[in-house]
């Protein structure tokens, strides 16, 4: 029986291990996990969701405060069209952040930055331009365009001198998604560099609607697999979604995917941006625990533990701080959501608000628990401490049980000394 090993992911002439780290906002995909991805041969990710916030928590800057300071007089207004990000700003605070974890990369790897569309900061192409533009600039080896279709992101990068050396791709849950893309983005004269197709399984925002059960992702790759092979497109797919071990990872290796993204089993490991506290919420977490619902502002379905914090909370928006989500008109379903209950409910101590959540400030707080449907199985993977607890784990120890590991079996790691 092969293990990940026994294949390699080819861009040129280059190889690498198989294994890429999906990106998870907000600081989720730390730069410390992404470097180790790096340094073992792999693929890693940092994300781009809500730089500012991460660059105030990692390098001491001010970007949430000087920005509410700058909006605190639009507060309690429902309307947040003035609310702007400033464009050199949101550029210097991506340079910064993948600068410094270029400067710290060791190893054989490659470091990619996940971009998200749904990003849409009350100003939508001008934002992903400075935020896509900056990303090179700083020296990222590539960029996954995720959440959303991103029809014209390779536009806004294609007079970059580095459009063709960095490694670009997107995700796509269909092939009519895929298509799109390529459609639109054919006038550059570009193919991506690697397309990661995500099944259902997937953590976080999910490319379905409700009916997301009805499909599954090995039959999704086959398909995208089988139309590029009949366009003769040579474009690596990465599998992604539910790959929970090295075993589920060499069946899709074997039927023709180029590598697999992981991002699961490393929510609980020292590496991770999630508190430790959070950490053991997910050990603990039981299959009926796990649900997909709608409360997300974006429109996508998401999934995460029902035990998540975000879930209910009729907290004020607070997009004079963040607004990340805030489209070209400075709406945002949650604004809303809380207006609505605010308007019912005048005189409550404590608004609930069970349709929509206040995204940016949830994940910022680490209060969203965005979950993999088999989160549920991580307390397999580890070890229980003399106090209840769960043993977190190492990503090298996570990294090589999926390059290493056989017969669907999972290595635990070494019992912590008393």
């Amino acid at each position: 029986m092969k293990c990940v090993d026994d294949f390699r992911l080819r861009f040129g002439n280059r190889e690498y291990v198989p294994i890429m780290i999906g990106g998870m906002g907000v600081d989720i995909s730390t730069a410390d996990l992404s470097l180790e991805a790096a340094r073992l041969g792999g693929i890693g990710h940092i994300s781009d969701a809500m730089l500012p916030t991460v660059s105030d928590r990692r390098y001491d800057t001010k970007y949430v405060r000087d920005k509410l300071k700058q909006y605190k007089y639009n507060v309690a207004n429902a309307d947040k069209s003035e609310v702007q990000f400033d464009l050199g700003l949101i550029a210097e605070a991506t340079d910064t952040h993948v600068r410094r974890t270029m400067e710290r990369k060791r190893g054989d790897g490659l470091i990619f930055i996940n971009c998200m569309e749904k990003l849409t900061m009350n100003s939508p192409k001008e934002t992903l331009r400075a935020r896509l533009r900056a990303a090179l600039d700083a020296g990222i080896d590539g960029i996954t365009l995720a959440a959303g279709l991103h029809l014209g992101s390779f536009a806004l990068i294609e007079d970059h001198p580095r459009f063709r050396d960095a490694k670009l791709g997107i995700i796509v849950s269909s092939l009519r998604a895929l298509q799109l893309f390529l459609k639109k983005s054919s006038r550059t004269g570009r193919l991506p560099d690697f397309v990661v197709v995500e099944g259902p399984l997937a953590g976080g925002h999910l490319g379905f609607g409700m009916d997301w059960a009805e499909y599954d992702l090995a039959t999704i790759t086959a398909e995208i697999q089988a139309w590029l092979k009949a366009e003769q497109l040579d474009i690596p797919l990465i599998a992604a979604g539910g790959v929970f071990t090295g075993s589920d990872a060499v069946s899709f290796l074997e039927n023709g995917a180029a590598a697999v993204q992981v991002a699961t089993r490393f929510t609980v490991t020292q590496e991770c941006g999630l508190p430790a506290d959070v950490q053991q919420h997910y050990f603990a977490a039981s299959e009926e625990e796990i649900e997909v619902n709608t409360i997300s502002p974006t429109g996508y379905p998401m999934r995460m533990l029902k035990s998540s914090p975000a879930i209910g909370a009729g907290i004020r928006p607070n997009c004079e701080a963040y607004g990340y989500l805030l489209d070209s008109s400075g709406n945002c379903a949650y604004i809303n959501a809380y207006n609505r209950e605010l308007a019912l409910h005048p005189d409550a101590k404590r608004l609930k608000v069970m349709d929509k959540t206040c995204l940016c400030t949830h994940m910022r707080n680490f209060d969203c628990w965005t979950c993999g449907h088999y989160t549920y199985r991580l307390k397999d993977t580890t070890r229980r401490n003399p106090d209840g607890s769960y043993q977190i784990l190492s990503a090298e120890h996570v990294f090589h049980d999926y390059q290493f590991s056989k017969d669907n079996k999972v290595a635990l790691p070494e019992e912590a000394a008393a």
